[in-house]
């Protein structure tokens, strides 16, 4: 899966919290959500200048919250662990257990989440 196929993947399914999503889609979505946070710091800062949170940030974050969370979700999925996981985020270390966790290879093969997402 390449960065728009994800990108687009992701947009697509903003709202499906079963099924899978193989790491390539997961990593390029945060590296789509880094960019466009940059790229959003950048409008504000000039747009809204000596405004400590831009209206622009903040509009795009809500925007591409539940995106997130559904393709967090699904990457959880793939690795047979349930999105209930995904709220160990409110903690330090439940963010480095979760960073870990969207490094590993996802399950060989179907799981009780759904086929493999990559043939």
């Amino acid at each position: 899966m390449n960065f728009g196929e994800a990108v687009s993947s992701v947009l697509r399914n903003y709202v499906t919290f079963s099924g899978r999503a193989p790491r390539s889609e997961y990593w390029f979505w945060a590296l789509f959500l880094f960019i466009v946070s940059v790229v959003a710091a950048i409008l504000d800062f000039f747009i809204f200048p000596g405004s400590s949170a831009g209206p622009i940030g903040m509009v795009l974050s809500l925007a591409l919250l539940l995106p997130n969370f559904s393709v967090s979700i699904r990457r959880l999925h793939d690795i047979d662990r349930t999105g209930w996981w995904v709220l160990i985020s409110f903690t330090i270390i439940g963010i480095i257990l979760l960073l870990v966790w969207a490094c590993m290879k996802g399950t060989t093969g179907p799981n009780r989440y759904g086929p493999d997402p990559i043939p």
